[in-house]
């Protein structure tokens, strides 16, 4: 199986488990538990790390409201340590796109087939394989605008 495929495989293995903030549980930060918990950030941490494309890593504790109060783009720059920004048309299978959500990119999911989108999504109370060109709470602001979205491509990975 490649790389692609194995994630891919694990992404959608994630679907059904119910979203929740840091994972699994607030004792153990960003550890996630299969049909338990997980966030969006631990989601794309835990897919990429069983498949064996990056080594596991903890984002530690964060407020589950941080986008609305800072300007930081601490989603992104975890991304940043493994990915390269690509643009968004050019999205492959297992790239990383990410919303504006606040102030911040701060919501992402893992690109299965474009335009589908695996995620945790505290919206949808759990791991869903999302259609990224259908309007919806995932792509719309409350204004009625296209939420603005990016996409980043993990270096090294063999395709």
């Amino acid at each position: 199986m490649s790389t692609v495929d194995a994630v891919i495989a694990e992404a959608r293995s994630w679907i059904g488990t119910p979203y929740h903030h840091l994972g699994g549980g607030d004792q153990v930060p960003g550890r996630a538990l299969k049909g338990v918990g997980i966030d969006c950030a631990q989601i794309l941490i835990e897919t990429f790390s069983a498949a064996g494309a990056i080594a596991w890593f903890s984002t530690g504790r964060y407020p589950a409201d941080w986008m609305m109060h800072r300007d930081e783009e601490r989603y992104v720059s975890f991304i940043e340590r493994y990915a390269d920004e690509v643009a968004p048309i050019d999205a492959q299978p297992v790239d990383i796109v990410v919303w504006r959500y606040g102030r911040t990119f701060s919501h992402g999911g893992i690109v299965t087939a474009w335009p589908k989108v695996v995620h945790a999504f505290a919206p949808y109370r759990f791991v869903v394989e999302s259609d990224a060109s259908r309007p919806s709470e995932l792509t719309m602001q409350n204004n009625g605008s296209p939420r603005p979205m990016r996409a980043f491509r993990l270096r090294g990975l063999s395709r």
